[in-house]
């Protein structure tokens, strides 16, 4: 057993609890349970959900692809370089979502720094789906590589340098010594991920706006709802957060089998 822990940590902690889920109950007992199936089944929020699901997946993707050689990278770096790299990723975890998404338009929106020339070119990517993706890949980025990067600080040096001395190459060091050991970092940073973008607001409504179908993802309907519809952005907020603690859930379980099957 540990070492007793002091009383007041317990109250403190179950205070703590109750500050988080008491909004989520207040939200329960509002929901109109028994029009929930013809609520989530409408077009509106049919189109809002597939919507989600589907950029929210590809922005994850990109955030493994792309964050997680950056995350190496930053693990092993030290200097001005690197803890200006740190901070631009990081950055985006602190900005307000609606700064992020003015910066997002500015830069790739139709008279955009770089989103003009894409004009010339016949690209349009402002109030776009890629737009969407772009925004939850901008603000969701931070979570995996902060993530991945202080557990690949942890990595014992010794086993990678073992791998290197019986002559693995560098790319098969990483990919069969170095990633598997931080795996449980790696699905929850993605999970992170996912939820962040899956819960991304203001930079999508700046830089993609809310076109039903193309632009419009759950949390853009729920707030169009809020004041027309409460019964129908009520029973929405509750699929966004049913889906968030599955995905929190099924990582836990990912990483707890991934410790598991390595000791």
């Amino acid at each position: 057993m540990g070492t007793p822990l002091p009383r007041w940590l317990l109250v403190a902690a179950t205070g703590t609890v109750l500050l988080m889920a008491l909004p989520l109950l207040g939200l329960a007992v509002r929901i109109p349970w028994a029009d929930v199936p013809t609520l989530v089944g409408s077009e509106a929020a049919r189109d809002a959900a597939l919507l989600s699901l589907r950029t929210c997946a590809i922005s994850t993707l990109l955030c493994v692809l792309l964050g997680t050689p950056l995350a190496v990278l930053l693990s092993r770096s030290h200097g001005p370089f690197a803890a200006l790299a740190r901070t631009v990723t990081a950055l985006p975890m602190v900005l307000p979502p609606v700064v992020a998404g003015l910066a997002l338009l500015i830069t790739f929106g139709r008279t955009g720094v770089v989103g003009r020339h894409l004009s010339v070119l016949g690209i349009e990517i402002g109030f776009s789906t890629a737009a969407v993706v772009i925004a939850q890949t901008f603000v969701a980025m931070p979570f995996l590589v902060v993530a991945l990067e202080g557990a690949l600080r942890s990595v014992d040096a010794r086993l990678e340098q073992t791998a290197s001395s019986l002559g693995a190459s560098p790319a098969r060091v990483l990919t069969t010594v170095t990633l598997p050991l931080v795996l449980p970092a790696l699905v929850a940073g993605a999970t992170m991920s996912f939820a962040r973008a899956l819960g991304e607001f203001g930079a999508t409504l700046t830089f993609a706006g809310s076109l039903q179908g193309t632009t419009r993802t759950l949390p853009l309907e729920i707030y169009l709802s809020r004041e027309s519809d409460t019964g129908t952005a009520l029973t929405l907020a509750l699929l966004l957060i049913v889906v968030a603690a599955v995905l929190m859930a099924g990582s836990a379980v990912v990483a707890r089998r991934a410790v598991t099957g390595r000791g």
